[in-house]
């Protein structure tokens, strides 16, 4: 057997952010500087779809309309001046459930403390993927304890048709947001997975799409656990417990309606364990997942020292005579 790209001693903690992390969505500290009826906003989105369909459209992506609508909001001056500098400063805003930011430390630390570990350099990695705003991710409470985020993005600046030969910027970066960059739903949240799977994220020179043999990639998924809020995260749940990761369910504390749906994941085998989204130390969710990360560790201890034995050789020993 060849040399392994990488040890595979990195255990990945990947995150949903709206209703896993935080209690509703992101976008609340947005409309409160704008003024902006919050209700309203996701009323008109939800009948989007219907009503690009009564005026002939037939393919409609439905999960970003809601970027595009905050581009309308935009153009027409309701949201006049928005900009990606002020959406990480209005991510500052965004208030976490019980426990947040820390659990994120702890957990990680949890790890490095245990000598076991320790020897074989097993460490706790924390990733989001969310549908949300990248920028306002960024600029939350959770930024600094996170190793990257997939969101959705928006640019201020435009290419126009020509653009190589131009040589003067058109639109400053500190203008409004313009048009989409990048864009992530629920199903190509898949995607973000096979990256931090591959080690694309820590290495842009591995295509997301190269073949590559399980034994050469960074995060092998039996290394990942995935938490999350609801039906939405069914593809990728599906793709972490095919693979023999680890999945877990949240709710929002006292919610009967989100602990059924919860449950209903747990019923049809979409996740292995569900609780209320609360991390504080102590609590049944904080437990469950430092339980599992310390499983998975062991795991990587037991399966180094097997390799280990089956490449080293036994020294040679002194025979008896007869």
């Amino acid at each position: 057997m060849g040399r392994q790209l990488f040890p595979q001693n990195v255990i990945a903690m990947i995150w949903d952010f709206d209703k896993t992390l935080i209690p509703g969505n992101m976008q609340g500290p947005l409309f409160r500087h704008f003024e902006v009826d919050e209700g309203a906003f996701w009323d008109e989105v939800d009948g989007l779809e219907s009503w690009y369909r009564a005026r002939g459209s037939d393919l409609i992506a439905a999960e970003r309309l809601y970027l595009d609508h905050i581009l309308t909001y935009v153009r027409d001056g309701r949201m006049a001046g928005l900009s990606n500098h002020l959406l990480r400063s209005l991510g500052a805003e965004i208030g976490f459930y019980l426990g947040m930011p820390d659990f994120l430390e702890l957990v990680r630390k949890e790890v490095t403390s245990e000598p076991r570990f320790a020897e074989h350099q097993i460490q706790v990695e924390h990733y989001i993927v969310s549908t949300g705003l990248r920028q306002m991710i960024l600029g939350s409470a959770v930024a600094p304890y996170v190793d990257d985020v997939w969101a959705c993005e928006f640019t201020e600046l435009i290419a126009p048709p020509g653009y190589p030969e131009q040589q003067s910027r058109l639109f400053s970066p500190d203008g409004e947001v313009r048009q989409l960059i990048y864009t992530i739903d629920n199903t190509t949240k898949t995607r973000a997975l096979f990256e931090i799977n591959k080690g694309t994220n820590k290495n842009p020179s591995i295509d997301v799409n190269a073949k590559m043999a399980r034994e050469d990639r960074r995060v092998p998924f039996q290394n990942m656990i995935y938490i999350a809020d609801g039906p939405s995260d069914v593809p990728v749940f599906s793709v972490v417990e095919a693979n023999g990761g680890r999945t877990y369910a949240v709710y929002r504390p006292g919610s009967q309606a989100e602990f059924e749906q919860a449950a209903r994941l747990l019923e049809q085998d979409r996740v292995d364990a569900f609780g209320e989204a609360d991390y504080s130390e102590g609590s049944h969710t904080a437990m469950w997942l430092t339980h599992a990360v310390e499983g998975i560790a062991r795991r990587i201890v037991r399966d180094r020292q097997e390799t280990l034995s089956e490449r080293v050789g036994q020294p040679p020993r002194h025979v008896a005579d007869d």
